[in-house]
């Protein structure tokens, strides 16, 4: 396992112009991480911190206000904050790798005023440490899912032209871990219970994404196995990669598709080659691009053994 990794694109961080397409890898997993080698410490320690200029963190409400205004169905939901992780190399009698999610409490409402605020850069701390440079933003912890047919092709769909982020672009299947799925709308609750819940939320929320964007079913899919965690230079926005094995072939994932609950957000699905896909990732969003660099390394870390 492997963290802290930058990929090949030219840094953007001293620009006032960041490269939509660049990309960071907080955590890379070659040899994927099983759902009892991931767990999660739920805490406000992972909060976002408020910014001391009262000026620049007035405008995350009137940014939303203002959203609000231009779409009457905008809705404030509680997200999981991404605050950074802990790494255990496996010295324990098993000798397996286990990986700590630390994660906070946040909502989209923050998230469009820092995050996607044109501002956003301002929110950031001068720091390589991730959890410091991020302190100030709200960082929800978006998923996805690199899936592989029964016949070998990687699962990508192209975004709808009316969604908000990237329209028209190429992405994985996925979305974000959600708090309310498990009751969770504050800090307030028994740490232990919450934390493995909060776990188990991280895997089965990918299959709930895939399953309502692809329109495959669950029992079609394999348990995910979880790649690392690929952060967008653009908004430093971060989000958790799995693999997931289906049992179905491409053409049936596509037929499947047509009747997918979430198809609204894409407008169309390719099942593509590793080489084919490659060529797309120039219409990916970074987060999306840091997605595939982390199943390329699961790929020539199997290959080499």
């Amino acid at each position: 396992m492997e963290n802290e990794n930058s990929n090949e694109t030219t840094s953007s961080s001293s620009s006032s112009i960041v490269d939509p397409l660049s990309f960071k890898l907080l955590v890379s997993c070659p040899s994927p991480l099983s759902p009892s080698q991931v767990s999660a410490s739920f805490s406000a320690d992972y909060d976002r911190v408020p910014h001391p200029d009262t000026v620049l963190e007035n405008t995350i409400s009137q940014i939303w206000e203002q959203r609000a205004q231009n779409n009457k169905s905008l809705f404030n939901g509680n997200k999981f904050r991404y605050g950074g992780y802990e790494l255990k190399d496996g010295g324990g009698s098993n000798h397996e790798p286990h990986l700590c999610l630390h994660l906070g409490l946040t909502d989209y409402r923050t998230f469009v005023g820092t995050n996607l605020s044109p501002l956003w850069e301002r929110f950031l701390v001068p720091s390589e440490d991730d959890p410091i440079l991020c302190q100030h933003t709200s960082s929800p912890l978006g998923n996805g899912a690199v899936v592989e047919t029964i016949d070998k092709k990687i699962i990508v769909l192209q975004r709808s032209n009316n969604v908000g982020e990237f329209p028209g672009h190429f992405v994985f299947p996925g979305g974000h871990p959600e708090p309310q799925e498990i009751g969770i709308t504050s800090h307030q609750h028994g740490k232990e219970s919450v934390n493995n819940e909060v776990s188990r939320e991280m895997f089965d929320s990918i299959v709930r994404e895939v399953v309502e964007e692809i329109g495959v079913p669950a029992s079609s899919l394999s348990i995910p196995a979880f790649i690392g965690i690929s952060r967008r230079d653009l908004n430093v926005r971060p989000a958790a990669f799995f693999f997931i094995r289906c049992n179905l072939d491409s053409e049936e994932v596509q037929k499947l598709y047509s009747n997918a609950q979430d198809g609204y957000e894409s407008t169309q699905l390719y099942a593509v080659s590793v080489v084919e896909l490659e060529s797309m990732t120039s219409r990916m969003p970074g987060c999306h691009r840091g997605g595939f660099a982390l199943y390329k390394l699961m790929v020539e870390a199997a290959n080499t053994t």
